[in-house]
């Protein structure tokens, strides 16, 4: 009777599971460090993250770098407001604050509050540490043992400068969807070292013409940054990208309507 009961309730949490990750929105709008530019929301807060949600974007980016005491905090630039991340204490960061008030978000809190919704997904940007290789793989470790401790896999999609970085964050999870972003891997090495797409500047697909197509024959997944103009937009749309990163998701979203049409 206990081997039906747990039989029972393993097949109740798979059919929620489905049920609930089945409602993440199917668009290809990336926020660019989550939708800051029209309101003047500080890049990378979670004010950001709330209006890519908000606006319906099916994903919104965010940059993590490791502290000097191995703590994940998202911001894209190196320095917080003049603080070196990676030689600073995450204590020693909660020295400065963004303008709307909040402080740096360690990736835990940017993770937690993500996962309040299940609309958007949260594309993990990990950050190369300028301390060397080791402490990029390093964080990549921390960032897998971090989204597994959440329960975030089915939010969070990666990726990465650093192609080392990238098949760290597949191998410690195989089943995660990694992303990488420097533009100088052809699509088939790629695939071969277990990569779920990439993710390239859209000059780069222009300079390599025939990587789209590539890609897709491969079973890989296009994304491309950071495309800000409605003629960029409806290349990529009209190459049936699943992804643009952008810093107007409004526009973007607007883009996507009209081509639909």
């Amino acid at each position: 009777m206990k081997a039906l009961t747990r039989i029972f309730f393993t097949l109740m949490v798979c059919a929620m599971s489905h049920i609930s990750f089945a409602q993440f929105i199917q668009n290809q709008a990336i926020a660019h460090r989550g939708a800051w530019k029209v309101d003047g929301l500080p890049q990378n807060s979670l004010a950001s993250l709330h209006r890519a949600i908000e606006l319906g974007c099916a994903g919104s980016e965010f940059d993590v770098h490791i502290t000097k005491d191995d703590v994940l905090v998202v911001n894209h630039d190196a320095e917080f407001y003049g603080i070196d991340i990676a030689t600073a204490t995450y204590a020693e960061l909660l020295a400065k604050k963004h303008p709307n008030g909040e402080s740096i978000p360690t990736a835990e809190e940017y993770l937690r509050e993500g996962m309040k919704q299940q609309k958007t997904k949260l594309i993990f940007e990990l950050k190369t540490s300028k301390l060397g290789k080791e402490r990029t793989l390093y964080s990549a470790d921390l960032a897998v043992q971090l989204v597994k401790k959440l329960g975030a896999e089915a939010w969070v999609e990666y990726i990465a400068f650093d192609y080392d970085a990238c098949k760290r964050l597949a191998e410690r999870d195989p089943n995660a969807k990694v992303y990488y972003l420097n533009g100088d891997i052809d699509p088939e090495q790629a695939k071969q070292d277990g990569l779920y797409g990439l993710d390239y500047h859209f000059s780069i697909y222009k300079k390599n013409p025939t990587w789209v197509k590539e890609a897709k024959s491969l079973g890989l997944v296009i994304n491309a940054w950071t495309v800000n103009t409605e003629d960029e937009m409806l290349v990529l749309l009209n190459q049936n990208a699943e992804f643009i990163t952008t810093d107007e998701p409004a526009l973007l979203l607007d883009v996507i309507q009209k081509h639909k049409k």
